[in-house]
């Protein structure tokens, strides 16, 4: 009788930053399909969901992909569900109101690899900072990159994975990397993103270093933070044809900031200062090809007779891309 390894992964109720937990199921003859993957239980009191006198809460699995590392075994994202199966109140996923797919993301990840004995970015001496940013974005040779074996090692396991990851690339500061997943679809984006995020986690267990998802980990200096840069379209957008279209879609953001700052992860004050390609956390801008606005409008969508998609770069790199995408969504709605 054939064995698999089911690891369910979830989100705890840790805050300001809900963490990855992750347990596994020993299943037979599993047939390697969603719908096969059974509901779960756990103790929500070890993870701040749950009271101890009652203290079950339920993981619902939503997405399943092969475990690249593990033979036989499977990666299963799962939602968290109240005992009487409705969604728990740290559930972002059941909040996004994308039925039909319509919306498409396009999440940039960034991360800095860090060392735990000295708790910099790798590449940074003990007690000091390399040579000024500048030559480390997409950087090559011994000088300029550091952790590129990491960073290699896990798009490896994201295609293996079958995650629909795009790209990676070296970011502006030594040790700071990027990867980009994109689907069709708001809750498989999200998806995504999680079990990328736990691929790379349980990967840096293996090179004894660790992740930084911080926007701003190294404090008021001279170095760019991280984000999770949020490029999304719907069919108004995609087919939009019009400047006018487009740009009402980036106004319909103008009066909501608060409530998008408010899930576009925590400490983004210190990174959304109006330095370092980011624009103040209190303003709104957007235009085309800005880098340092709120929104930026691509140049690919310009150049397609204003028909395309939106890039909101105020997201940090530790928010929720449930609680983004659900928030987005509910904005763009307003226009169409």
């Amino acid at each position: 009788m054939a064995k698999s390894k089911l690891e369910y992964i979830w989100l705890d109720g840790y805050q300001p930053t809900q963490s990855l937990r992750s347990k596994t199921k020993v299943v037979s003859d599993f047939s390697g399909k969603l719908e096969d993957c059974p509901e779960w239980s756990f103790d929500g009191s070890s993870t701040q969901q749950a009271e101890g006198g009652s203290s079950d809460c339920i993981l619902k699995p939503v997405y399943i992909c092969p475990d690249p590392a593990i033979e036989n075994g499977y990666l299963v994202m799962t939602e968290v569900l109240n005992a009487d199966g409705e969604p728990h109140e740290t559930n972002g996923r059941a909040t996004i109101d994308d039925q039909d797919d319509d919306f498409w993301f396009g999440f940039e990840q960034e991360y800095f690899l860090m060392d735990p004995e000295t708790k910099l970015p790798v590449g940074f001496p003990a007690g000091g900072y390399p040579a000024p940013q500048g030559p480390y974005y997409c950087g090559v040779g011994g000088q300029n990159v550091f952790g590129r074996d990491f960073k290699d090692e896990h798009l490896d396991l994201c295609i293996a994975a079958g995650l629909n990851i795009e790209g990676t690339n070296g970011e502006v500061a030594a040790g700071q990397w990027e990867w980009q997943i994109f689907a069709k679809g708001a809750q498989q984006a999200g998806d995504e993103i999680w079990i990328g995020r736990y691929l790379m986690e349980r990967l840096s267990e293996q090179y004894g270093l660790y992740i930084e998802y911080h926007p701003k980990p190294l404090g008021a200096t001279d170095w760019n933070g991280s984000g999770m840069h949020a490029n999304f379209s719907n069919s108004f957008l995609r087919n939009a044809a019009s400047e006018e279209k487009i740009k009402k879609v980036c106004e319909a953001f103008r009066n909501v900031v608060a409530e998008h700052i408010e899930v576009y992860g925590a400490y983004n004050d210190q990174r959304l200062t109006g330095l370092h390609e980011t624009a103040a956390i209190t303003d709104f801008s957007y235009g085309v090809s800005d880098r340092g606005a709120s929104i930026r409008i691509p140049l690919y969508t310009k150049n397609k007779g204003w028909s395309g998609y939106l890039e909101d770069r105020r997201p940090a790199s530790n928010a929720d891309p449930y609680k983004v995408a659900a928030r987005i969504i509910k904005t763009v709605k307003t226009v169409g």
